[in-house]
């Protein structure tokens, strides 16, 4: 049996998981994250291999004969060479949008598998990348969404599957990448290694 662990509190990936239909348990990854990568994708993925290995450490002991997989995972949006984490406060989030409004810009979501099985440990990083165009948004309707406290906690802050969806004018790339989670590139993944 293949038990699955998401190494994140993210409520949006947990609703991605659970469409995918796998039956999994939360561990979420507390450690500090540290960056050494300056490139998005690289740096995506070296959040998420954190997260999971961090998660994988303590699960280790526990599955020597199952089959345990830790799904790790970090998102970000880039915007020219800025790199948009979750906004520090209102007015940090005020100027990301005010920035994004009227372009595109790049979603970044990478991901780390650690199998866990028979004493060993496999690990598995890829990103997807999708892009975002964005609508104009007067400074009224930022201060508006901004007001909504919807951003708070959002790369970029927004979100695309919540009030935010009246500004997209069209993605290119995974649609559910820019909610958090690639689930039909991480069903991919998992159909090839055998786990799914």
């Amino acid at each position: 049996m293949v038990r699955f662990v998401l190494a994140s509190g993210s409520p949006r990936r947990r609703e991605l998981l659970e469409q995918m239909g796998l039956t999994f348990e939360i561990s979420s990854a507390h450690g500090e994250e540290v960056i050494t990568k300056t490139l998005p994708a690289e740096i995506v993925e070296e959040l998420s291999r954190q997260k999971a290995d961090e998660v994988a450490d303590r699960y280790a002991q526990t599955y020597k004969n199952d089959t345990c997989v830790i799904i790790g995972a970090d998102t970000i949006v880039a915007f020219g060479n800025e790199i948009m984490g979750k906004p520090h406060d209102n007015a940090d989030a005020v100027r990301m949008l005010t920035q994004l409004a009227g372009n595109t810009h790049q979603v970044y979501t990478g991901v780390t598998l650690v199998i866990l099985e028979n004493g060993g440990r496999r690990t598995l990083t890829f990103y997807e990348k999708t892009d975002v165009e964005m609508y104009p948004m007067t400074a009224g309707q930022v201060q508006a969404y901004v007001a909504t406290g919807e951003p708070s906690d959002k790369a970029g802050a927004y979100a695309i599957q919540g009030r935010c969806a009246a500004y997209i004018k069209g993605i290119n790339g995974e649609y559910n990448n820019v909610v958090g989670l690639p689930v039909a590139r991480l069903m991919q993944e998992l159909l090839a290694l055998g786990l799914a």
